[in-house]
């Protein structure tokens, strides 16, 4: 029977049994197998399906609760195993405001079948809005072609959420209201559109890069390049080539023009993205801060040994940067809560667009905030190649690369400005 608390569906001795394994994975450059087939045995890959669905039914803020506490021990396995459940998030976003185009998601994920995201491209700063894949319509479905990069849980997907032009890919736009969601500008080609959708591999289980297209109905998949980035190396993000890859018309969840963000599953997708992926990185706080507070206190520390209550202030520096990490840390913990609950109850908002890239954005920046103030307190300690906040200093790095970015929020809060 499947869990259905956060508590239930990550027990400590399963945690501490990631966290063990996390710096081995990290060296290996490896993906996180043995976690992977331990969360999937607890009913973590169906943790947002309803219960009357055959899943854990967490609501979004409850599965916050739940990346955090996993990104605590294992960073990149939460990273890892964050881009599944986006997806499901995403069926469960359209489910629950009565739109039934992707509740066969849910019923696979309880299944067992394991969805990976397909967005991102080189060179398109649009993301969701736009792509530079190719859709050529085939019989009553489509044959995909062209780039993804960051394909987290390449080895094991059987699943990929994608998105592609009709015919032929223009160039995309650069814009940052299309990087966050918000309308904007057509392009020359009128009569372009997108489609959404997921092709599907079969034959569940860890596959080499050689092994990519093993159970495609039609076409071929490759993984170009090698996978050793600095940090969250056990996701293995493969880069991902699609060459006449079917997608089936019963597995497309919407079609829409280039820029038009008011289809449902823009919001589905980019809410979901941006609400748990960042929730990945509140955990790789919360784990800083901790190990901050462990070495503030520990005998012969940075803030001293004698305490009559609590922690003397003896370094303010320390003390000051310790606090202010802190609070930085409650503030952005309290802005991701509020966005997700208001997710859970369908609250109505004229700017999600703008909230959900500001804090994402917020939570990451404020993440290799609260990194940097464990180094400092932790000292030469800290900095050797093999310890965890040097692992910590490397993945949370990876929060500068998710969309949508710093300079694409920053462009959009100037455009409304204007307005």
């Amino acid at each position: 029977m499947t869990a259905n608390t956060v508590d239930g569906l990550l027990p400590d001795a399963m945690l501490e049994r990631f966290r063990g394994r996390a710096a081995g994975y990290d060296a290996e450059n490896r993906f996180f197998a043995e976690d992977f087939e331990e969360l999937r045995a607890s009913g973590y890959l169906a943790a947002p399906v309803p219960a009357d669905v055959g899943g854990a039914g967490l609501g979004l803020e409850q599965l916050v609760s739940a990346q955090r506490r996993l990104a605590a021990c294992a960073p990149a396995t939460a990273l890892g195993v964050n881009m599944h459940l986006v997806w499901v998030q995403v069926a469960r976003f359209l489910h629950e405001r009565g739109i039934g185009t992707l509740d066969w998601v849910l019923r696979d994920a309880a299944a067992g079948e394991v969805f990976a995201f397909g967005i991102s491209e080189p060179d398109n700063d649009a993301v969701l809005m736009d792509s530079h894949s190719r859709a050529d319509r085939d019989g009553d479905g489509f044959l995909i072609s062209g780039v993804k990069v960051f394909t987290t849980l390449s080895p094991v997907w059987t699943r990929l959420g994608l998105h592609a032009r009709v015919g032929r890919p223009d160039a995309t736009a650069s814009r940052s209201a299309t990087a966050t969601g918000a309308a904007g500008p057509r392009t020359e080609d009128e009569e372009a559109e997108l489609v959404f959708g997921f092709v599907r591999r079969g034959a569940a289980g860890v596959r080499s890069p050689e092994a990519a297209s093993e159970g495609l109905a039609a076409g071929r998949i490759e993984h170009p390049g090698v996978w050793n980035p600095l940090g969250m190396r056990a996701t293995q993000s493969w880069t991902t080539r699609l060459e006449g890859v079917r997608l089936e018309e019963t597995d497309i969840a919407a079609r829409f023009a280039p820029y038009d963000g008011s289809d449902p599953l823009v919001l589905a997708i980019f809410s979901s993205f941006s609400i748990l992926t960042a929730s990945v990185y509140a955990g790789i706080a919360d784990r800083a801060i901790e190990l901050a507070r462990r070495a503030a206190n520990r005998p012969g520390g940075a803030i001293g040994a004698e305490r009559a209550e609590g922690i003397r202030l003896d370094d303010p520096d320390t003390a000051s940067r310790l606090t202010a990490a802190v609070l930085e840390h409650r503030a952005s913990l309290d802005a991701l809560t509020i966005l997700a609950r208001d997710i859970d109850e369908r609250r109505d908002r004229d700017d999600w667009f703008l909230a959900l890239a500001a804090v994402r954005n917020r939570v990451c920046d404020e993440a290799r905030g609260a990194v940097d103030v464990a180094m400092r307190l932790t000292g030469s300690r800290g900095y050797q190649a093999d310890s965890e906040l040097a692992r910590l200093t490397r993945d949370v790095l990876a929060g500068l690369f998710h969309p949508s970015s710093s300079r694409a929020l920053a462009e959009t809060v100037r455009g409304s400005l204007t307005e």
